[in-house]
């Protein structure tokens, strides 16, 4: 018998005790433990707890068993959601005169669970769209890889919850194939084995009343390869920015991403011989996620769109701060640099008598939005401070007159200020200017 784990080997010493002479369904130890949320598998599985830590051991043939653990380092060397594998147990003794299999050693995913255990969960809603989108996006990232998956289905996957973010984790790696790339073919084969076995798993859920009355199975299994193509079109757009129009590109491609229904998790910029090659990594999120992130990161209260638009500008903001300086840029930290260097800077640049126009997320968004249009003119990135000046001396003042209103001697409230004092103003001027929301909807229709 021989055990093979990776470094570092010294956490799974303990697990050299159990007894690897019998079968796993036969094996009876106080380490041994029942999953509440396991899902189902067509070998058999054992959950154990050694040392403070919970693993999961896979009974299966040696073949399967050496290649999964192979597969599985490689997608957690590449970062793409998986489950860790630690190692396996060939060469195992002979029981009743037939040889045992092989026995891969994965760590337990901590916070996960599975597709039957969401929707059975009742004081959750069911996520049907974002856990069809996750699987997606998990099927997308996997082809970008080179990876064959040849068992895409719900019940082969693992997802979890994370601050509002629902990621779908790969699991099971048996049929899985590893090549250099992966040709058109064999990407939509395995988007119709997708089809066919996520409509099947929805079709029992309906069975068991655990779909929501509005969702047809087979309608929502149909929804699998246009979802897939429609980010795989986005993802895999092989885009090079030329350094004078890098923030307007990275703009463009997170609205592209927000249209599809994802946000980005991360934005990349990689040297490249004429620019810079653009990768954007992406999550699925659930409402209200934004407005508490950016409450996070900035102390700043805005609705759940326009939350999005201004995480997607500090991302877009961290790629450049880690060009310019060549490392990789914490959140955290780009967040701070991007209050004090771009939100700021911007609020500053405002008329007095116009702070009462807009809610300032929504000016800030629409200074973006002025923003992509000048650019999209001029063909470069014309920068955010040339816009907020654009925008304020000729967008801003067309608003109509707002909220509040000041008594008689006093000044205006800082921007941003909550004064207590909500009422109509009908002193500000109001322009003959169009609206700003009116200007941007022509602009779209033009070819």
């Amino acid at each position: 018998m021989r055990f093979v784990f990776r470094p570092p080997a010294d956490v799974a010493t303990g697990l050299l005790s159990l007894p690897w002479h019998l079968p796993l369904e036969e094996w009876q130890d106080d380490r041994l433990l029942e999953i509440r949320n396991r899902g189902t598998s067509r070998h058999v599985v054992r959950f154990v707890a050694e040392r403070g830590r919970l693993y999961a051991l896979k009974e299966m043939h040696e073949v399967l068993a050496r290649r999964e653990y192979r597969l599985l380092r490689r997608l957690n060397d590449l970062g793409i959601p998986s489950v860790q594998p630690l190692g396996i147990v060939v060469d195992r003794d002979f029981h009743d005169a037939v040889q045992l299999d092989a026995v891969l050693c994965t760590c337990y995913l901590e916070y996960s669970t599975t597709y039957r255990s969401l929707y059975s969960d009742p004081y959750r809603l069911r996520p049907t769209d974002r856990l069809l989108d996750a699987l997606v996006e998990l099927l997308v990232r996997l082809h970008l890889a080179g990876f064959f998956w040849g068992d895409c289905s719900l019940s082969n996957t693992l997802f979890r919850l994370d601050a509002g973010a629902l990621q779908a984790i790969f699991v099971d790696a048996e049929t899985s194939e590893l090549h250099p790339s992966l040709s058109r073919g064999q990407r939509e084969y395995d988007v119709e084995l997708a089809y066919e076995r996520v409509g099947g798993e929805l079709l029992d859920l309906a069975a068991a009343g655990l779909l929501p009355h509005d969702v047809e199975p087979v309608e929502l299994a149909q929804e699998i390869p246009k979802r897939y193509h429609q980010l795989w079109d986005t993802l895999s757009e092989d885009v090079v920015i030329r350094p004078e129009e890098q923030r307007y590109r990275i703009s463009e491609r997170l609205r592209r991403l927000n249209d599809l229904g994802f946000d980005a998790d991360e934005v990349e910029l990689v040297s490249a011989p004429d620019g810079y090659r653009l990768r954007i990594r992406t999550r699925v999120a659930e409402p209200g996620h934004h407005r508490l992130s950016l409450r996070t990161l900035t102390g700043l209260d805005a609705q759940e769109n326009q939350a999005r638009r201004l995480l997607n500008d500090i991302a877009s903001f961290r790629g450049h701060l880690e060009k310019e300086s060549g490392k990789r840029v914490p959140t955290m930290v780009a967040a701070s640099r991007w209050l004090h260097d771009v939100y700021d800077k911007v609020m500053g640049l405002m008329p007095a008598e116009l702070s009462t126009r807009l809610a300032p997320a929504e000016v800030f968004h629409e200074v973006l939005e002025h923003r992509w249009f000048l650019s999209e003119q001029a063909g470069r990135d014309i920068g955010t401070t040339a816009a907020a000046r654009s925008y304020f001396a000729n967008v801003l003042p067309s608003a109509p007159a707002q909220l509040v209103s000041l008594p008689p001697g006093e000044t205006l409230p800082r921007f941003g200020e909550d004064t207590g004092s909500w009422l109509l103003d009908d002193r500000l001027p109001v322009t003959d200017h169009p609206p700003a929301r009116a200007k941007r909807q022509s602009r779209r229709r033009d070819p």
